[in-house]
């Protein structure tokens, strides 16, 4: 794993299998962090007095990017995710015995830093597995057992994390040049050893997860040499947890079929270093951790919505300790198309899908009750006025049997009706959604959520409708220059603006104005001919601005300029012929300027 930098929509995978993918800009990582402010970790509040909530025999915790200025009490909430592994705690410097959130000096393990976070998530009755190393760190020496040759200062750092923020389980992401430092390894291990010792005399609970990489058939011979030098250390591993992504084999995969064979793999391997556990006991040590959607290596590398229920039910099955995925700010379908992307799937899907099918996975049995998850696919579409537009909403069973859901939808447009075809189904089944606009149709984008209702409870998804303004079809943008005064029919995000100054021509522009929490961002919905090649032009200032399409084609450019520079974009339609053209800036980087948009 690896904290991200500020990535292109089109950045490429750096080739390395790790819960992360790089964009072009890896050595701004501290800076960004540091610019972000007080990013999202997690911290008990002084004064805390939450019992420690021991981590179930079965658990779903996903990764949190702990850099990108989102709060994870409000994203857990969100989410469902009760429990959130944190990444990633690391030295500054190389040399150094001391770790910090994100290596940053700024954010000390105190429980003054992301304190009320950490506390709010306790007190809903979940908790935090911090994460030392990823793949950032296992590359630069600042993985602790790598930086620091003392095994009681790395073993005083783990005990810190469980007195200062009242955690019960560390996670240890070894990759890269971290399975190949031996010393580091051997350190790692004495240190975990001794740690168990320490909790067992003063009545803390400990347990220690290894995330490793591993192939489609089990850990290659590194990752199953920390495992046999942690057994040499009587070092107790609780889990194992594997990346079950980025595979790089040049060949199509199927992720979930991957999944189940990588994880037989590690079962035979565990049972030669743990000859006296039975097969149950093995299965329960081993983790997956999944990335939904498209993952670094491309779109060869698929893990789709079918692939997160298939993998439920396998878990369910087989009793394994723990379901996560690379990571949390990813669930949500707003780049289709896009591969590796820290925010974002790259695939059609509802938002929190991933979390929502594995969510019943924490504390569950193998025979959980009856729930189901819902989906709409496509998850947006755009119509001019009078035009109609439809998507599949799709059900399954994620646990116990299935049941009949009632489908309802609201949030429609003045103007429009919603219909659902059929109203109701059986759990695994599906419906048609219709969207109907009239001429009266006020033009913007509009969140339409479809819930399901059974007896279990209800689940939502939502469909984003844009209905264009006049002009919009055959190749034109409307109101590319802003000189309305107003963004309509653009869409854009809190603390965005039309201003008088600076402008690249006429009266007025557009002001994008990103923060520690979002990038912020304006799109506008165009359709235009099928299966034809256009070239997308706007003017932009700022840092980090980024113009480009979605949807029906998937191109971007980016630059970082104090004057106003034009910016070229070409792209072909698909055969819908729609695209969504956007312009966007990065966290905490500064207004970004664009004016003059145009396609031709």
């Amino acid at each position: 794993m690896q904290r991200r930098t500020a990535p292109t929509r089109t950045s490429p995978a750096t080739g390395s299998r790790s819960l992360r993918a790089a964009g072009p800009l890896r050595a701004a990582v501290t800076a960004l962090a540091t610019a972000a402010g007080a990013c999202g970790l997690l911290a008990v509040g002084a004064g805390a007095a939450h019992a420690a909530s021991v981590t179930p025999t079965h658990v779903f915790a996903p990764y949190f990017e702990a850099w990108t200025g989102d709060d994870p009490a409000t994203l857990s909430q969100e989410s469902g995710a009760k429990y959130l592994t944190m990444a990633f705690l690391q030295t500054p410097s190389s040399g150094s015995c001391t770790v910090d959130w994100n290596g940053d000096t700024s954010m000390p393990v105190s429980s003054s830093t992301f304190g009320s976070s950490i506390s709010s998530i306790q007190a809903a009755g979940g908790n935090v597995i911090p994460s030392f190393g990823g793949y950032t760190a296992d590359t630069t020496n600042t993985e602790i057992a790598d930086s620091c040759t003392n095994v009681n200062s790395i073993a005083a750092a783990y005990e810190s994390l469980v007195t200062t923020y009242n955690v019960t389980r560390i996670d240890l992401d070894t990759e890269a040049n971290s399975l190949t430092n031996s010393a580091g390894i051997d350190r790692r291990n004495k240190a975990i050893a001794q740690v168990e010792s320490w909790a067992a005399s003063t009545g803390h609970t400990v347990q220690f997860s290894y995330t490793l990489p591993t192939t489609q058939t089990g850990l290659a011979s590194s990752g199953l040499a920390v495992l046999q030098n942690a057994v040499s250390n009587n070092a107790r591993v609780d889990v194992v947890n594997i990346m079950t992504f980025d595979y790089y084999t040049g060949t199509p995969h199927e992720m979930a079929t991957d999944t189940e064979t990588a994880a037989a793999g590690l079962e035979s391997q565990l049972a030669s270093l743990y000859p006296s556990k039975s097969a149950s006991q093995l299965w329960g040590m081993i983790g997956v951790t999944e990335m939904p959607g498209i993952d670094d290596y491309g779109a060869a590398e698929t893990f789709t919505t079918a692939d997160a229920n298939t993998v439920y039910n396998w878990a369910v099955g087989k009793g394994i300790d723990e379901l996560s995925f690379w990571a949390l700010q990813r669930d949500n379908g707003n780049c289709p198309g896009s591969g590796g992307q820290g925010n974002c799937s790259g695939i059609s899907q509802s938002q929190w899908y991933f979390s929502h099918t594995f969510e019943p996975y924490t504390g569950g049995s193998s025979n959980p009750g009856n729930d189901f998850s819902l989906s709409v696919s496509p998850a947006s579409a755009a119509v001019n006025p009078g035009s109609s537009a439809s998507a599949t909403v799709g059900t399954a069973v994620t646990s116990g049997s299935a049941e009949t859901v009632s489908l309802s939808a609201s949030g429609a447009p003045s103007g429009a009706s919603v219909s659902l075809s059929p109203a109701s189904v059986t759990s695994g089944g599906s419906s048609t959604l219709k969207v109907t606009t009239s001429s009266s149709t006020p033009a913007g984008t509009y969140a339409i959520t479809v819930t399901g209702s059974a007896a279990s409870g209800s689940h939502s998804a939502t469909f984003t409708l844009t209905v264009n303004g006049s002009g919009t079809g055959g190749g034109s943008l409307t109101n590319g220059g802003f000189e309305s005064g107003s963004f309509s029919p653009w869409t854009s995000q809190p603390g965005d603006a039309v201003v008088g100054s600076p402008v690249h021509s006429g009266s007025h522009a557009a002001q994008i104005s990103p923060n520690n929490s979002q990038t912020g961002e304006i799109d506008q919905a165009v359709n235009l001919s099928p299966n034809h090649s256009y070239t997308l032009t706007a003017w932009v200032q700022g840092n980090y601005a980024y113009v480009g399409v979605t949807g029906g084609a998937s191109a971007s450019t980016w630059t970082s300029s104090g004057s106003w520079t034009k910016l070229t974009v070409p792209f072909t339609t698909g055969s819908s012929g729609t695209v969504t053209v956007f312009c966007h800036g990065w966290y905490a980087q500064g207004n970004v300027y664009a004016d003059d948009f145009a396609i031709n």
